[in-house]
């Protein structure tokens, strides 16, 4: 029986739209990728301020949407008696629907016009949206006008939708690798479209292929229910989200997604790293801090980093592992006075909270999503000469206890307090070698996913440290229970970092699992490190722009104390950006995502969203009525969760949390399954940059030093002289320093000659010397390669000095006599091959024998026989360069018919 990876079908949605109009109508025809199938919306343009969508749930073929539009465009001139022009025009193309928005007039729709790739994971594409275009619905003779209407199309066009919004038409993205491969360990039956219980009782892997005795057939995809909390546009959808298809529905997400390769001997690991920000209680970094009455925290960030082996893109056969952790704000009620803006406003308290109310809330949603245990990581200051930061720990720290001494003490919520601000001021303190121990511990306690269990390379090279890691072991790996919560005052700078040498010690455990290293510990100044260091930089940066206006200030470098002195005018130009934006421009970025997310929707019967002198009850609904079931102070987790712990409650095997999955299977010979032809499109003409559109950062171009001889596995640690980049530059300078040495190394000249050689080793003799005291590997082939036969190495040479010094490798036997000879003449042949005019081939015979080993009578680097070409070809190839001069023959009849239905299938 033939099988096919689940990853393989990754065909769900509509990845494909085309917007046409009448007077009266928008239709909007979507399409899966390779354009076999279609689906149609009508959308009435009458209705001044209504929506009115109809969606009649048939799927088209090709030539019967081209059929429906054809009687439409014919219709409609009919109608409106226009012979000369169509009836039917081509407003749009786009990717997808952002949604539906509404303000004083009549409805908008979002649509994505534009969009870039940015990471595969598991055959499933993650985009991001690089443009959209905001098209209003009504026809003019309806329309009805505001006067505010147009102020409040600005206010939504603030939030910027090309900045860091993903989407994904497979791959829920608004949950983790976990959640999502969970759903591969329910049962499901076969047929044309069942429903998945994930949280059924039954722990069987997941089959992905059919009973011998039924039609061979394989799962098409799988649909969730995305996590709220991450969504950006479920407001925007909500108005349509029960009448039309589930196929129409798009979810994005906003944060951060990137993805480099690790080459490890040329085998490619991919590193992804995947950030969502929440949309509860969002906004800017002075006027949202602290939590609301629901729980949610202001600058709420899920960060989590996937490894898996991108030698094999399945979901089913690939090894595939993920590590996730959180940071927030300090989840009390707190702001900051913004009145008379400072560098540092106060921090307030705004309510008492004596039982931890708000706190309860927050740990309640963490330990329903992530399990046990919730280890909090408090970077804020302790000692300060006026209390400022100080007051939030001495607020969290009886809160946490409070909520503890009703939880069952395995259980309990482990709280770090740690002052890394002034930890970095003491000269002698080390603050990373600080932050990996608190990361060994929280590794080893949450544990990570891994969809495979240990490999036999375990077994022969065990580690100490493998044996007591935390999380929960299953019958196909591990799974992570509990995640790290870091937050700081702001939760950039120091969050940040904290975050990466906690993302580090994981991703030394991730590898370890993959069988990648030998041990689960990564240094720095490794290709590896500075890859994934990279990529937490950027992570940073972006989420710091996004909350409080400006890149990071302090960043990793800074606080191992190696960045350069130009860093702190940087430094100082970023401090100033960031104030000037919270100073600036963060009330109108807050009213436009307030806007956005539908957190204030405008009406003529309230005021206006800049007339409010605060948004603080937007945000705090449930302060404004008294709640009919009050919550108990001391059982203060949801119903159920505890009887599941430490496994999160939403993964968890059990009828009362049951959610319906729908899992949709088709026959394997179905093109929808065809993953190279949907993606490769062999059947029209397509160009490289489209195809393999992902740029992504490559340890061994990037990274890995360009001399010759160096070792090049990536955990190897790098000397600065070495990488060809000091610490001063930094990473960012690698990709310029890599283009030069490629120029540098395609117009390099000829070895130097013996007198030059002599004159500058004694120069050379210190700089060339690597850490063990070695001759580096520069000098070497040069010493070998001079043009006088002596200077070759002999027999002798070799006993003084080892083959290690010149290949990394030591040679237990030593070379013939008649191989000594042969590498003599290619030594010769070599130093003098810039010397043979290309006019004497005979030089080569003089200087050694050489059995040709191909078909060709001459086979020299210098000239071949020409290959013999068939009529047919040569008159393919003529009728090419005739076209170019011009000169175009007369197309057969074959060829038009072809040339025909292509122009009739890809544009009509």
């Amino acid at each position: 029986m033939i099988t096919m990876p689940l990853s393989a079908s990754i065909i769900s949605g509509v990845q494909k739209l085309v917007l046409y109009e009448t007077r009266a109508r928008y239709f909007l025809v979507g399409s899966n990728h390779a354009q076999t199938k279609h689906r149609v919306l009508k959308i009435d343009r009458t209705e001044p301020k209504d929506l009115v969508i109809i969606d009649d749930k048939h799927v088209y073929s090709q030539n019967e949407v081209r059929e429906l539009l054809g009687r439409l465009d014919l219709g409609n001139r009919t109608k409106m008696g226009q012979k000369g022009s169509s009836g039917l025009s081509r407003a749009v193309s786009a990717y997808g629907i952002v949604g539906f928005v509404r303000f004083l007039e009549g409805y908008y729709i979002v649509l994505i016009t534009k969009r870039r790739k940015m990471a595969d994971i598991g055959g499933h594409s993650i985009y991001k949206i690089e443009d959209t275009n905001m098209i209003y619905i009504p026809n003019d003779s309806v329309r009805l006008t505001h006067p505010d209407e147009a102020r409040y199309v600005r206010i939504f066009q603030n939030v910027d939708l090309s900045s860091n919004f993903y989407f994904s038409y497979s791959y829920d993205l608004s949950h983790s690798l976990q959640y999502n491969l969970t759903l591969l360990n329910s049962p499901c039956c076969p047929g044309d479209e069942v429903t998945v219980h994930p949280h059924s009782s039954k722990q069987d892997s997941f089959d992905i292929f059919e009973d011998e005795g039924l039609p061979t057939q394989v799962v098409h995809g799988l649909r969730n229910e995305p996590y709220a909390k991450y969504v950006w546009n479920s407001k925007l959808l909500e108005r349509v989200k029960d009448i039309v298809h589930p196929d129409w529905l798009m979810y994005i997400i906003h944060g951060f997604c990137g993805q480099s390769k690790l080459l490890i001997y040329g085998r490619p690991v991919h590193i992804t790293l995947i950030a969502r920000r929440s949309s509860k209680f969002a906004g800017t970094r002075f006027l949202k801090r602290g939590a609301n009455c629901e729980g949610n925290v202001a600058n709420e960030v899920e960060t989590e980093q996937i490894i898996h082996d991108a030698s094999v893109m399945s979901f089913a056969a690939g090894s595939y592992s993920s590590y996730v952790q959180v940071r927030g704000s300090v989840p009390l009620y707190w702001s900051q006075d913004i009145s008379t803006m400072m560098p540092k406003p106060p921090i307030r308290l705004d309510q008492a909270d004596p039982y931890a109310h708000v706190a309860a809330l927050h740990f309640d949603q963490m330990l329903q999503r992530f399990g046990s245990p919730i280890i909090i990581l408090n970077l804020v200051k302790k000692r300060e000469k006026r209390k400022h930061e100080k007051i939030l720990s001495e607020e969290l720290l009886p809160a946490v206890n409070n909520l503890n001494q009703f939880l069952p003490p395995e259980h309990w919520i482990d709280y770090i307090a740690w002052d890394m601000a002034r930890y970095t001021k003491i000269k002698l303190c080390n603050v990373l070698d600080r932050l990996s121990m608190i990361a060994e511990n929280v590794v080893k306690r949450t544990g990570f996913f891994i969809n495979r269990s240990d490999f036999y390379c375990h077994t022969l090279r065990p580690d100490e440290r493998w044996g007591d890691l935390g999380g929960s072991l299953t019958s196909s790996g591990r799974v992570q229970t509990g995640v790290l919560r870091t937050n700081c005052v702001d939760c950039l700078d120091r969050t940040n970092t904290a975050q990466f040498m906690v993302g580090k010690c994981a991703l030394a455990y991730q590898l370890y699992a993959l069988g990648m290293i030998d041990k689960p510990k990564l240094q720095f100044d490794t290709d590896c490190v500075r890859l994934f260091e990279e990529l937490y930089e950027d992570h940073g940066d972006t989420l710091s722009l996004q909350y409080g206006g400006s890149q990071l200030v302090h960043r990793v470098k800074t606080y191992r104390k190696i960045a350069p002195w130009t860093q702190h005018s940087k430094d100082i130009m970023q401090t100033l950006s960031r104030y000037y934006s919270n100073a600036f421009s963060d009330a109108d970025r807050q009213d436009a995502i307030n806007l956005f997310l539908q957190v204030y929707q405008p009406s003529d019967s309230k005021p206006h969203l800049w007339e409010l002198p605060t948004d603080f009850y937007l945000h705090q609904k449930n302060s404004m009525a008294l709640a009919h079931d009050r919550r108990s102070y001391t059982y203060w987790w949801s119903e159920g969760i505890l009887s599941y712990l430490p496994v999160p409650y939403d993964e968890v095997p059990c009828e009362e949390n049951m959610k319906k999955v729908a899992v949709k299977r088709v026959n394997r010979y179905d093109e929808s399954t065809d993953t190279y032809t949907e993606f490769f499109k062999p059947y029209e003409l397509t160009s490289f940059d489209d195809t393999f559109c992902i740029s992504m950062t490559n340890s061994a171009r990037e990274f890995m030093p360009k001399t010759v001889g160096v070792d090049p596995s990536p955990f190897t640690v790098r000397k600065p002289e070495e990488t060809g980049k000091s610490a001063v530059t930094g990473s960012k300078s690698s990709k310029e320093e890599t283009v030069l040495q490629r120029k540098t190394a395609a117009s390099a000249p000829p070895p130097p000659s013996e007198e030059q050689l002599s004159s500058s080793s004694e120069d050379d003799s210190e700089d060339d010397r690597d850490d063990d005291g070695s001759v580096s590997q520069r000098s070497t082939p040069v010493k070998l390669l001079t043009e006088s036969g002596e200077s070759v190495r002999t027999q002798e040479d070799f006993l003084e000095h080892p083959m290690k010094e010149t290949y990394g490798l030591n040679l237990a036997v030593l070379p013939a006599e008649d191989d000594m000879l042969i590498y003599e003449r290619f030594a010769h042949l070599g130093q003098n091959q810039h010397k043979v005019e290309r006019t004497e081939p005979s030089a080569l015979e003089n200087a050694i024998n050489v059995v040709p080993v191909s078909c060709f009578a001459v086979d020299s680097i210098y000239e071949v026989s020409p290959p013999r070409v068939d009529k047919e070809s040569r008159e393919v190839f003529e009728g090419h360069v005739l076209t170019g001069l011009g000169q175009v023959r007369a197309l057969c009849r074959e060829d038009t018919l072809m040339y025909r239905e292509y122009i009739k299938n890809r544009y009509m």
